[in-house]
């Protein structure tokens, strides 16, 4: 059954196992702004259990200011100014209709007036009497045709 030895089963040979090493990160201390010729003032403070702390005296960060919000959104700025504008051009092109349609009327007026007075000459023209027309007179006689010879 085993072909090393018949009796016995071989040797199991115990896994290797890898433990990492942890590493620690590098503590990274806030470097202070010093001025070249002003230290800053070394403060010590006396905790309660006896212990002294001595340290740099840090000024507490200040927050920035808060800007302002004005009373009224830039939004609602921006839609009622386009209001306004599309108020404006709605009323430029009303007057602008309003225009289109008063020049129409003026020059069909005036192709009336037109058509008023030629057709007013060429009635005159028609209707006026013969003596007062100026140019040759032809008098037409009574024209007789007989066996299809023309007696004028």
């Amino acid at each position: 059954m085993y072909p090393e030895n018949n009796h016995h089963p071989p040797a199991v040979r115990a896994p290797d196992v890898h433990h990492p090493t942890p590493i620690t990160p590098a503590r990274t201390v806030p470097l202070v702004p010093v001025q070249p010729n002003a230290l800053p003032t070394v403060a010590s403070v006396v905790l309660p259990d006896g212990r002294v702390v001595t340290g740099y005296a840090i000024e507490p960060t200040k927050p920035e200011p808060v800007t302002a919000k004005p009373a009224v959104s830039r939004a609602a700025v921006n839609v009622a100014l386009g209001g306004i504008g599309f108020a404006a051009v709605c009323g430029g092109l009303l007057m602008l209709t309003t225009f289109i349609t008063a020049l129409t009327a003026f020059v069909t007026q005036l192709i009336t007036l037109a058509a008023v007075i030629f057709g007013g000459y060429v009635a005159v023209q028609i209707f006026k009497p013969s003596g007062a027309k100026s140019g040759h007179t032809f008098h037409i006689r009574k024209a007789v045709i007989k066996r299809n010879k023309f007696y004028g």
